[in-house]
């Protein structure tokens, strides 16, 4: 799935469309990954089907009357992008279960490896990820106000762990060598995914 920077630079982008309250459209586009805090599995969080794809029409049924929230659109943001990021962008990197790194060398998609090598390529990005969107994450350093929603699917209420392991990317964040994709690779993926985002929020009734 794309990182928690790719999913923010995704909905920020789509925001100069949307306009949005930013901060919780941004909390939004990054709530589905607090299964991780809460040691859950992304099951339910990411309404996955036993083939672990996304099931977008799953989450409209239940949700798509509250798309006008800003922290419900972030939602279905990263969902679509976790769906666009596994059936477009890794599987264009991927064949017969393996990846391609950028020196030649393949590795086996359910490796250690690949996840070592894909959380460092996310860390590499992300620097400059932060600067190409302006992406200003001091304002999760700030008092956040928690969305007065009600679903099942993860603790709202516990959405204060996200806010402070947030606050930490920065800090964590380096610059170093891309082993599988490169900046301009995922920035082609941010500026598709927010058009291809936007045309399906269109499709749905929302301008």
């Amino acid at each position: 799935m794309a990182s928690l920077v790719i999913h923010m630079c995704v909905a920020k982008r789509m925001n100069e469309k949307l306009k949005l309250p930013l901060n919780m459209l941004l909390l939004g586009s990054i709530a589905p990954d607090i299964s991780k805090r809460v040691d859950e599995t992304k099951t339910r969080s990411h309404f996955l089907t036993e083939g672990e794809i996304e099931d977008i029409p799953r989450f409209l049924e239940k949700y798509k009357n509250q798309l006008n929230h800003p922290f419900m659109m972030g939602y279905f943001i990263h969902l679509y992008t976790d769906f666009l990021w596994k059936k477009y962008f890794i599987s264009e990197l991927a064949e017969n279960n393996a990846i391609t790194l950028l020196n030649g060398d393949k590795i086996p998609i359910d490796s250690l490896l690949y996840h070592e090598l894909l959380y460092s390529d996310y860390a590499n990005v992300e620097v400059q990820l932060l600067d190409e969107y302006e992406l200003d994450l001091s304002l999760f350093c700030k008092e956040v106000v928690l969305p007065k929603l009600n679903m099942s699917e993860i603790p709202v209420e516990r959405l204060q762990l996200m806010i402070d392991y947030v606050s930490t990317l920065i800090e964590n964040a380096k610059k170093s060598e891309s082993n599988m994709f490169n900046f301009e690779q995922i920035k082609a993926f941010i500026e598709t995914t927010a058009d291809l985002i936007c045309l399906k929020i269109q499709e749905l009734g929302f301008n």
